[in-house]
């Protein structure tokens, strides 16, 4: 399968021109409600500013629009915003972010969102799937090998699936 579901993701955004228009669009929002006063994005701005992009991608972005039902929280804002914070070569003087930290922020805290979501989307069906297989199997008395078998099959696919969704 080659890259990691987080790798995926951030790809995805990085090569989407809707990610960029929207990143540029709510970056340049946040500049003219300051009227300017600061060369970038104050750090209070962002969860505002996730809502909205929230609000933009989940109409045209397909990860948004199947992994991520509701805009990202306040904890997965902040967390971005540290990991932003450890990359930047200026980590101390991080008291607003000009466009490119801002895209930066945006594709980190939208591809954690998208790949918490996914992965409670597969500790969901799993054991749902894997129930209805021992089941079958217990009322049907195949053996443990034929259960064992189908269980694995069946996580297997569930996992494939969701990964494959991720680009």
């Amino acid at each position: 399968m080659g890259l990691s579901a987080s790798k995926r993701v951030e790809k995805s955004l990085r090569d989407s021109p809707e990610f960029d228009r929207a990143c540029d669009s709510v970056y340049q929002e946040c500049i003219d409600l300051t009227q300017q006063a600061f060369p970038g994005v104050r750090p209070y701005q962002l969860t505002d500013a996730s809502d909205h992009l929230h609000h933009i991608l989940s109409t045209v972005h397909p990860l948004v629009t199947t992994w991520l039902p509701t805009p990202p929280t306040r904890t997965q804002v902040d967390h971005a915003i540290r990991a932003v914070t450890r990359q930047s070569t200026r980590p101390d003087q991080l008291e607003t972010l000009g466009p490119a930290e801002f895209k930066e922020f945006a594709v980190e805290l939208f591809k954690n969102a998208v790949v918490s979501n996914a992965g409670k989307a597969l500790l969901l069906r799993v054991p749902i799937g894997v129930a209805g297989i021992a089941g079958i199997g217990m009322a049907t008395r195949s053996g443990k090998d034929l259960v064992g078998t189908a269980v694995g099959a069946y996580a297997l696919g569930v996992a494939t699936s969701i990964y494959l969704s991720l680009s």
